[in-house]
């Protein structure tokens, strides 16, 4: 099925005349969009950035904007609000911090759709809540602008409270550059589902056939440095990924030796994949799109500001680098710095 997608000619930055623009959030994604706001004629006067005391802040600051460290207060006169702090602590601070004094008829945008998605924020039903989602991250989308050049980004309305949040998304994706190269009509069911699916199934599958693949080398008498090399630390896959960008999936392939095309195109047909199939459906139905994993991600936000141990994430970041390949890496990374 094909998705309409949106152009420059499709939206009217007229419709955001005396807006007042706020964004909640000064990290990778609100400092580019905000800085291509301004270039693309918005008033700096009408942009406000909502960001607690801290570095972001305070590159605001130095990039000329107005900053408000009041969530509360920013919202009261925010026709549009950016909705760009990470998904993690958007329910607790929109919910407790900005939606009580947001207009009634305002519109939220967010560029995840995770906590839409999930239903874990509260809107207003007469105001619009709309995704606009750039599919890299910030540098990109704020150094492609700068060469007047689009990037490839998602948009949906998932309420549509005034009647005009299709007309306001649109405006919104070409002030930050985005219908420049064609902004993709999505949702935030689509958006997230790719999104948690990728997290949670396909590039779990790529750390473990790297770290498998490394240890059945090293049993077979490869060295740590030629490994390290050979996998990932000579950016060859880097660059394997960028031509697939570039000229497709398959075709890339024609860059490579004819031992190495047919190796990977006969090998690729041989595996059938139906296990990796069925476990790649049983985590999107079973664990994504049925909301499973909010609930057990939800269980321990909190912790995820904790030091040490008790900061969950770190201590899976500790049990994956105890593995061979993790260690192997670190040996070659201390020899390379002059440490042994």
């Amino acid at each position: 099925m094909s998705a309409k997608i949106y152009y420059d000619t499709d939206a009217d930055l007229g419709l955001l005349s005396g807006k007042t623009i706020v964004f909640l959030g000064f990290g990778n994604q609100g400092a580019a969009q905000a800085q291509n706001l301004r270039d693309s004629g918005i008033p700096n006067d009408k942009i406000l950035i909502a960001n607690r005391e801290d570095a972001y802040a305070e590159d605001a600051k130095s990039k000329g904007f107005t900053v408000e460290h009041d969530f509360a207060k920013a919202a009261s006169v925010a026709d549009v609000l950016f909705l760009l702090i990470p998904d993690q602590v958007q329910q607790r601070v929109y919910n407790g911090q900005v939606a009580p004094t947001l207009k009634a008829n305002a519109t939220i945008v967010v560029a995840s759709g995770y906590n839409v998605f999930y239903q874990l924020l509260e809107f207003k039903p007469t105001q619009d809540v709309v995704m606009v989602a750039p599919r890299m991250i910030g540098s990109s989308v704020r150094s492609l602008y700068e060469k007047g050049k689009g990037f490839p980004c998602f948009v949906s309305v998932e309420q549509d409270g005034t009647g005009s949040g299709l007309a306001t998304a649109l405006a919104l994706s070409k002030a930050i550059g985005a219908t420049k190269a064609g902004a993709i009509a999505s949702s935030v069911r689509e958006e997230t589902a790719m999104d948690l699916f990728a997290e949670q199934a396909l590039w779990p599958h790529i750390i473990m056939l790297f770290r498998e693949a490394f240890s059945v080398l090293k049993e077979a008498g490869c060295s740590d440095e030629a490994l390290c090399y050979e996998m990932w630390m000579s950016k060859e896959p880097a660059e394997i990924f960028e031509r697939a960008a570039e000229e497709g999936f398959i075709k890339q392939l024609k860059h490579h030796s004819s031992v190495s095309q047919f190796g990977q195109l006969s090998g690729a047909l041989a595996l059938d994949g139906k296990d990796a199939r069925e476990h790649f459906k049983n985590i999107l139905y079973n664990q994504v799109l049925n909301g499973k994993f909010c609930k057990e991600f939800s269980k321990i936000e909190a912790d995820l500001e904790k030091e040490g141990a008790e900061n969950p994430l770190n201590e899976l970041y500790r049990k994956s680098e105890e593995s061979e390949l993790g260690q192997a890496e670190k040996r070659v990374r201390q020899r390379l710095a002059g440490l042994l």
